[in-house]
């Protein structure tokens, strides 16, 4: 028996050693990480802001879900801001400027202003870390307005300029100068095609008030009525460790625990059975008197209860009686039965006498 457990010890360390050995020396393969979470590229904490991402009606099963989107008050402009985190807002849209219908569903920040609703940039899941700063980016909304933040760059045909300290009259003699400068390309005056299109900058901060909201949202500014810039304050974007990913529950977990134990259980037996007490067949299984016990207990029972059982339905044998009741050949097996009942019986009795 101490030759049977110190085999079962070295079995068990054994297969420890060889699955550590085979862990440490697979490389680590990190994870990607899930939308709208971010890990510090120098502190390595997780950040996860999906706890400020507003789900549409229906879809949120917690107790106190939002029905709108964030907001923000704009203050001098004129005007108050809609927005969401990581996802589109839950707001029905129409008549967005400059975008196609086909992007009203993925808008993530607007405004609207003189019965028209402006776009601030469509969804975006991957927030980024600019240093230790932590922000949000939204991209591609409506269309800036040409005259907001408009900044004059005009461009001066050389051809035109007078030199200083010339003659007007001099100028003619420079024709043939210039006719060479023809093939030369000359400056565009057209301002670029490209169109600037509005676009939503958020910094997020970490807020440890218990006594906080889950987001404080607030406008910072916005220079040229292009680029939008807020500020969001939570408990959210206080940076943590990331909770490792469990496939299993703890049910299935404790199964597989189980199913380990049972097969090394069976395994070490069986080979102790067979290489030590030279035991062939069933009786190389570890404790087969226990279990054949076992089993015959069981198998007991299961007569015992069969049988008790049988005696409720009505076997062709009392059919027999019932319908041979009163004939010769009843009456004579049923004399005959009786008949050796009482031999039975004065035996029992004369053995008992003596």
């Amino acid at each position: 028996m101490i030759f049977s457990h110190s085999f079962l010890l070295h079995l068990g360390l054994a297969a420890t050693s060889s699955y550590v050995a085979s862990a440490a020396s697979s490389p680590k393969k990190e994870t990607p990480l899930e939308p709208c979470t971010v890990r510090s590229p120098t502190t390595h904490a997780f950040f996860d802001l999906n706890p400020l991402h507003v789900l549409p009606p229906g879809q949120d099963k917690s107790k106190h879900a939002r029905t709108h989107s964030w907001n923000a008050t704009g203050y001098e402009l004129g005007y108050n801001f809609t927005m969401n985190f990581c996802g589109p807002v839950i707001e029905e849209l129409d008549h967005v400027v400059g975008v196609d219908k086909d992007l009203w569903k993925n808008i993530s920040a607007y405004y609207k202003q003189d019965g028209k609703t402006y776009s601030l940039g469509l969804q975006n899941s991957a927030p980024l870390f600019r240093g230790r700063k932590l922000v949000l980016n939204y991209t591609d909304g409506s269309p800036c307005d040409a005259d907001a933040g408009k900044r004059s760059h005009t461009v001066n045909d050389i051809m035109n300029r007078e030199l200083v300290g010339k003659p007007k009259g001099d100028q003619n003699d420079d024709d043939d100068d210039d006719e060479d400068d023809d093939s030369r390309k000359k400056p565009s005056k057209k301002p670029s095609s490209s169109v600037r299109r509005k676009n939503t900058i958020i910094s997020m901060l970490c807020d440890r008030d218990p006594l906080s909201p889950l987001l404080t949202l607030s406008f910072v500014g916005s220079p040229d009525e292009c680029t939008y810039v807020f500020e969001g304050r939570s408990s959210a974007v206080c940076g943590g460790v990331e909770a490792a990913k469990q496939t299993l529950s703890p049910s299935g977990v404790f199964g597989v625990i189980a199913f380990i134990a049972l097969l090394v259980y069976l395994v070490g037996g069986c080979v102790y059975s067979r290489m030590v007490l030279n035991q062939r067949g069933w009786r190389q299984l570890p404790n087969y008197a226990l279990w054949a016990g076992m089993f015959g207990f069981f198998k007991d029972i299961f007569i015992i209860l069969t049988s008790s059982c049988t005696r409720c339905f009505p076997s062709r044998r009392g059919y027999s009686r019932v319908n041979g009741y009163g004939g010769s050949g009843s009456r004579g097996r049923g004399r005959g039965d009786s008949d050796a009942e009482n031999r039975l019986i004065d035996e029992l009795n004369e053995e008992w006498e003596d």
